[in-house]
């Protein structure tokens, strides 16, 4: 619980306290009805509302059966992608970025499906968005050329790409973003040809070790199979005695680790698909001092999976930057995080201990690992043995609600090598529903030290902020995930302490900043175009969860207060603050146009969405 809060009067505390923001009353329709938009329901919960809820009619609840539950959820797998991208009417690659002055290529691929008509291709195209294409003007060249939905600013009337070559030369002596994919790196991984032999080295000394310690308690208890002394036992055992060798050696000491200032860093949370680099750029812009990739997954990268390669990918304004992993064994993950510091440019590699996803946790990774000591123990000594990176961890408090162990756990990972230890102040199965426990995380704090501890968890505005720190005053900071999504102007407010009534126009040059970033980093041609509208959907259905701190009769808000339904002080203030689908639609299309025929875009974190 938050207990910093300043008291009132009776009345006010327990309005505060009810669950509900507490809104000033020239702003709420209290004769509002929630209708129930079907298209925005998964399949499964739409038979579980029954065919009597219509969408035009009032909501109603149904008598729910034994074992079902009340609350209908987001659909976090199997969801239909909103729009699918038709291959056939595709422009061939080797004609989409053709330059003025040079002459249209081949096509080396006689067995390629995609259009070769350019002078068709650009007639039935869709017409353009807009005159202005940002990619051209920030590089001077824009990459999807004949494809681009802006592309009358740069394409002759042959479909012929114009570049502006001093902002073009400009622009590739520093490129903004990095950590790309290289074709031989990923064909190397795919063969299984990349040199790995110091990862395994690291595991094959740590599994050496651990025989040795296991085959000297048998001595202890009276010898391995007769055997007496320790030449015996590591004979027994195969377990290497002797003159120590180039592998001892080779071993990275810590005091031989980068070193990083953490102390009084606000550090983005690694967010799994809202957390991409378009809106690690945002909060950058906004005072972010630490961010961090989306959660990969070790397998996916070894495999030079070009999907999970672009959680990696780094923009030059990230001046402190890790990639996040998580993985269920010591072999993925050491392999993972040698080929990382190898081929691409980051501060610090993560190491995932609180997924709460199912299916990654039954396959023994994220929150999974807590349940797992040894190969948790594995997984942290090797990866930081072949790190010259600082390796950071980030728990929750475990996995069961009533049972928490991440202290137990924090000597232990100061032993292992982590170099810092981020807690997140819940369980697995708590996940959001519960406050905090900002207590426990200073306990953490104190058992791990000197190793820095960073706190995460409920942080929505700088009261919050300076509460978390009164509460736990040895975090070295504070991790802030939910609270940037919300507003990632938070970062801003913390460091100039004080409430932003941000003003609905400034929060639409946000996102429209937010698309131009999009569209440089997905592509500014339908199929990037329909990414961008994807992960700005995804986005606002956090965003819109923020009230105006001048509509709020007790300032500031609080992360897990509902509001009631309300109307804003001008039109575009009430459009951002609907939780309907429909008009995160419509804000969509405000910034990119209509949306395609037959669009369905179902949110991954809230699936029953009101009109």
């Amino acid at each position: 619980m938050n207990e910093c809060d300043t008291t009132g009067t009776k009345e006010m505390d327990s309005e505060k306290k009810s669950g509900v923001a507490v809104i000033k009353t020239m702003y709420v329709i209290s004769d509002h009805e929630r209708t129930l938009s079907l298209e925005c329901v998964t399949d499964s919960d739409r038979e579980k509302l029954g065919e009597d809820n219509d969408a035009s009619q009032p909501y109603k609840k149904r008598k729910l059966s034994k074992g079902e539950k009340k609350k209908l959820r987001g659909q976090n797998k199997s969801r239909p992608l909103p729009f699918k991208h038709d291959r056939e009417t595709s422009l061939c690659p080797t004609l989409v970025n053709v330059a003025e002055d040079e002459e249209f290529p081949e096509c080396a691929n006689a067995k390629c499906s995609l259009l070769h008509d350019l002078p068709a291709y650009l007639s039935a195209k869709p017409p353009d968005l807009g005159s202005t294409c940002y990619l051209y003007s920030v590089q001077g060249r824009c990459p999807r050329g004949a494809s681009c939905r802006f592309g009358s600013q740069h394409l002759t009337p042959s479909g012929k790409n114009i570049v502006d070559k001093p902002v073009y030369e400009q622009f590739l002596e520093t490129k903004s973003t990095i950590n790309q994919l290289d074709k031989n790196v990923q064909y190397s991984l795919r063969k299984r040809q990349y040199d790995f032999s110091k990862s395994e080295a690291a595991i094959e000394k740590y599994d050496g070790k651990h025989k040795q310690k296991s085959a000297s308690k048998k001595i202890e208890l009276g010898g391995v199979n007769g055997a007496t002394d320790v030449n015996d036992v590591c004979e027994a055992e195969s377990v290497t005695c002797g003159a120590v060798t180039d592998e001892d050696v080779i071993r990275i000491r810590k005091e031989e680790k980068k070193k990083l200032e953490w102390k009084g860093k606000i550090y983005l949370s690694p967010l799994t698909t809202v957390g991409n680099l378009p809106f690690r750029r945002i909060c950058k812009e906004f005072g972010a001092d630490v961010t961090c990739g989306e959660m990969a997954m070790a397998t996916s990268l070894l495999q030079g999976a070009q999907q999970e390669w672009a959680l990696v990918r780094r923009h030059k304004s990230e001046d402190l930057f890790g990639v996040q992993l998580c993985g269920n064994n010591p072999y993925v993950m050491t392999r993972c995080a040698q080929m990382l510091q190898e081929k691409t440019e980051i501060d610090f590699v993560d190491v995932n201990l609180g997924c709460p996803i199912e299916l990654v946790y039954q396959q023994g990774g994220g929150s999974g690992l807590l349940r797992r000591e040894k190969t948790l123990e594995s997984v942290v000594r090797c990866m930081s043995d072949v790190l010259s990176l600082p390796l950071t961890l980030k728990t929750r408090t475990g996995v069961y609600t009533d049972k928490n162990i991440a202290h137990m756990y924090m000597p232990k990972f100061r032993e292992w090598g982590a170099s810092l230890v981020t807690v997140h102040g819940r369980s697995r199965e708590q996940r959001y529903t519960k406050s905090a426990d900002w207590k426990y995380i200073e306990q953490c704090a104190q058992l791990a030290a000197p190793v820095p501890v960073f706190g995460n968890g409920d942080v929505l505005s700088s009261d919050d902020y300076e509460c978390a720190l009164q509460s736990s005053p040895n975090i070295a900071g504070i991790m802030i995930g939910r609270g940037a999504l919300i507003k990632p102007w938070i970062f801003t407010e913390i460091k100039e302490k004080r409430h932003w009534d941000i003003p609905s126009t400034v929060r639409l040059d946000i996102l429209k900043k937010y698309v131009n970033y999009g569209l440089e980093h997905w592509g500014s041609d339908t199929k990037g175009l329909e990414n961008t509208r994807r992960f700005l959907l995804e986005w606002l259905s956090f965003l819109h969860r923020y009230i105006p701190v001048g509509l709020l009769e007790y300032p500031p808000q609080k992360i897990n207060q509902r509001p009631p339904y309300y109307r804003g002080r001008d039109d575009l203030e009430t459009l951002m603050a609907s939780p309907s689908c429909a008009d995160w639609i419509r804000i969509s299309e405000m910034l990119l146009g209509p949306v395609p025929d037959n669009y369905n875009f179902l949110p991954k974190h809230k699936a029953n969405s009101w009109k």
